[in-house]
């Protein structure tokens, strides 16, 4: 559907971008996720128009649209402050578009009134000032307003960060059974890491002008390809020499030299232990209580490790307690360290 091949941008002497490489599927949600700065909405940005390539191509269903004008793309963009018209209404807000095309007033109407059944916006709100509506109501008039005009892609840039945490989550599932719905192939720009794996078909992890990785929320999550994507995605745990040491006289095909890292769930508190598992002495430095789950702070002597295990409301450890952890090898994801890498080079 998409193909962003070898795409670099720069601004002056500075390269923004940097070879860049994605091909998004049809009907896909993708995601470009990483840290401000990283390059995700610039990418976002030359894949709509608003920034000319230095080198590369973009495609879309095989036609080149590298140097297509904005408007000629057919693509509908979602701006992270919305960029709405305050003054106008709702109806006309979704309609502008749609009276650029010059369509007539019959058309319009049909259009405008379909789309806003499926957002779920009332006759009534199309009549009010988008000044008049919440965050979350005038969100759903950008969509609309993006979606009216039929295009093949609908480019999003954050459009869930200016509301609150709450309202964010309700959007979000909101936001993905619209994007099943519509079927429409969907790039979308987050710094959020749950929204990501929440949202996402796929995700490219962007770190200074580069992809680290490209995969399924599994995949990112769960074998990340390099240390900056283990470190970005979620929380985690980097395990000291001497705790890999103890897993390598165990048996276990680790190498104490390079960086280990596990995942909090990964490591469980008190439990019948596998085959290949390895079972250290702790003790509860503190614990944060989450309802569904509790996050313990647990002292191994050498490190302290996080530790998220579901709560059941009966096995519940006091700071001070002592426990036993259990964790596999095959769980560890390991990466060279800096100084192998520059005796490698």
């Amino acid at each position: 559907m998409i193909r962003i091949n070898d795409i670099v941008v720069k601004f002056g002497d500075f390269t923004a971008l940097q070879k860049i490489n994605v091909h998004v599927k049809e009907g896909e949600f993708f995601t470009f996720l990483g840290p401000s700065g990283c390059g995700k909405t610039t990418t976002l940005r030359t894949i709509t128009g608003f920034i000319e390539p230095s080198e590369g191509t973009i495609t879309v269903k095989g036609r080149d649209i590298t140097h297509v004008p904005i408007e000629d793309r057919n693509i509908g963009i979602v701006f992270q402050s919305y960029a709405l018209f305050p003054t106008m209404t709702v109806y006309d807000n979704i309609a502008f578009g749609l009276k650029v095309k010059k369509m007539s007033k019959k058309e319009i109407d049909e259009k405008v009134r379909a789309i806003a059944k499926k957002v779920d916006l009332s006759d009534e709100q199309l009549k009010k000032a988008v000044s008049e509506l919440s965050g979350g109501q005038q969100q759903r008039v950008a969509i609309a307003r993006a979606l009216v005009t039929g295009p093949a892609i609908i480019c999003m840039d954050e459009p869930l960060s200016n509301l609150d945490a709450k309202l964010r989550v309700q959007l979000r599932n909101e936001l993905k059974k619209m994007q099943k719905d519509f079927g429409i192939t969907t790039i979308y720009v987050t710094h959020d890491q749950e929204e990501a794996l929440t949202l996402s078909d796929r995700i490219a992890v962007f770190n200074k002008g580069i992809i680290e990785q490209i995969g399924t929320p599994n995949e990112i999550y769960n074998h990340s390809r390099t240390e900056f994507a283990c470190n970005f995605i979620g929380d985690i745990n980097r395990l000291s020499e001497e705790v890999v040491k103890k897993m390598a006289m165990n048996g276990a095909q680790v190498d104490p030299y390079q960086h280990n890292y596990i995942r909090l769930e990964r490591i469980h508190v008190n439990t019948q232990p596998s085959e290949g598992d390895l079972i250290l002495d702790a003790r509860v430095e503190s614990r944060e209580y989450y309802g569904l789950y509790i996050k313990y702070y647990l002292d191994l002597g050498c490190q302290t490790v996080k530790v998220m295990e579901r709560n059941d409301g009966v096995n519940i450890y006091e700071p001070g307690q002592m426990v036993k952890i259990v964790m596999n090898p095959r769980d560890i994801m390991a990466y060279p360290a800096e100084a192998a890498t520059e005796v490698i080079l």
